[in-house]
């Protein structure tokens, strides 16, 4: 029995990207409206993104106590809501060691965002990194 048990959890297949990032997404959209951060997959929620980031980064804050998995959530939301809004496709690799890192958002017009490390460059650089900026700009491009 016991033998069978861990055969299963030592086999037991890891979830894709592109599973992590709708788990993520769902998951992250949950915890910031029930936190008092208002996100429903349009450009205007970048803002509430950007107000969590500035709350949230510093010594003590959420991020600071999970950070990998908190800013993968976010990139997954930030990735999803400018499909949603704009079109596109996720470009994962399950075979990158650092994939979650490199998830990607191919536009139609070619233009590709990678929102794990925007995310990084706004917590570690700040509102000049603007979430809420740089996906409302990408509505320029091509135009």
């Amino acid at each position: 029995m016991l033998k069978k048990l861990l055969h299963k959890l030592l086999n037991k297949k890891r979830p894709t990207l592109l599973q992590d990032i709708s788990t993520h997404s769902e998951w992250i959209v949950k915890a910031l409206n029930s936190s008092g951060y208002a996100v429903d997959y349009t450009i205007d929620s970048m803002k509430e993104i950007d107000r969590f980031i500035d709350e949230q980064s510093g010594p003590g804050g959420l991020i600071d106590h999970n950070r990998g998995q908190i800013l993968f959530a976010l990139a997954s939301y930030i990735g999803q809501t400018v499909i949603n809004v704009y079109g596109g496709e996720w470009i994962t690799d399950d075979n990158d060691p650092k994939g979650e890192l490199n998830i990607a958002v191919k536009l139609p017009n070619g233009f590709t965002m990678w929102p794990a490390q925007k995310c990084i460059k706004r917590c570690q650089l700040g509102a000049e990194e603007s979430i809420h900026s740089y996906v409302w700009a990408i509505s320029t491009l091509g135009k």
